[in-house]
């Protein structure tokens, strides 16, 4: 019979230890708990915390689960079921605008295109499922990176792409739109990833309001925009989708 991984032992009992309190532990504290040296210890804490799945408050130098944990873990939601839940209201929306819909979840680097609805009309178009759309162009991007912290981690740590003229790549300029999407609950690209074209999304919570995707129509500048501003009737469909999907998941507040 083949014989455990010590060092991974180890790391999954330091994983349960501090999943087991409500506070933050101290190195000396998780190695005295554990049984183990304060060497031996830090370095399976440093591991874990390169990969995402610790993090150490500056301030005090003590550590906690990490986002990336949490994301692997019970707090979120399957893209199938993601999926299942929002193909009536993605087709609702996709009927009142007249644009196609995208349903998309953090994936890599990127944003991952789990669900495509066409748009209703009689042109010729190619199904998107399983593309990959850029976090910090892309409206449904921008919706991840302001509300769920790893693809902000993702999105400011990584190298931002210039697709066209508007794409925004400087950290303080695109932190200033994900502080605008946050306060008014829905993000847009207006020809920041492909010339033309305009976009307008909304975030997808689940019961316990973590960010488990985000949805939104694109389509043609001329159709999206009235004068220099995106149509109100689009955006405020688009977040009431937003919002009918996340109630079906079992978010109550909206």
């Amino acid at each position: 019979m083949a014989k455990n991984i010590q060092s991974l032992e180890r790391a999954a009992a330091m994983l349960r230890l501090l999943a087991g309190g409500e506070r933050r532990l101290g190195l000396s504290e998780v190695a005295s708990s554990l049984g183990l040296a304060k060497g031996t210890a830090h370095g399976i804490l440093r591991t874990l915390q390169a990969e995402g799945f610790v993090e150490q408050d500056p301030a005090s130098g003590r550590y906690q689960l990490g986002a990336e944990l949490l994301r692997l873990g019970s707090t979120y939601l399957d893209v199938h079921e993601l999926r299942a839940r929002a193909l009536v209201w993605t087709d609702d929306l996709a009927r009142s605008s007249g644009e196609s819909v995208y349903l998309g979840v953090l994936h890599q680097k990127g944003v991952l295109i789990v669900h495509h609805v066409f748009r209703p009309d009689d042109s010729r178009q190619v199904l998107e499922v399983g593309a990959m759309q850029p976090l910090h162009s892309s409206a449904l991007g921008k919706v991840l990176s302001a509300y769920d912290p790893v693809a902000h981690n993702e999105v400011v740590e990584n190298e931002r792409k210039t697709f066209t003229p508007h794409t925004i790549t400087d950290v303080r300029d695109f932190e200033a739109v994900l502080d605008l999407t946050r306060a008014r609950g829905w993000a847009a690209d207006v020809e920041e990833t492909w010339d033309g074209v305009a976009s307008i999304a909304a975030p997808i919570h689940d019961r316990r309001r973590m960010p488990v995707g985000a949805v939104g129509i694109t389509g043609a500048v001329e159709r999206l925009r009235e004068g220099q501003d995106l149509r109100g009737d689009l955006v405020a469909a688009v977040r009431d989708c937003a919002r009918a999907v996340s109630r079906d998941l079992g978010a109550s507040r909206f």
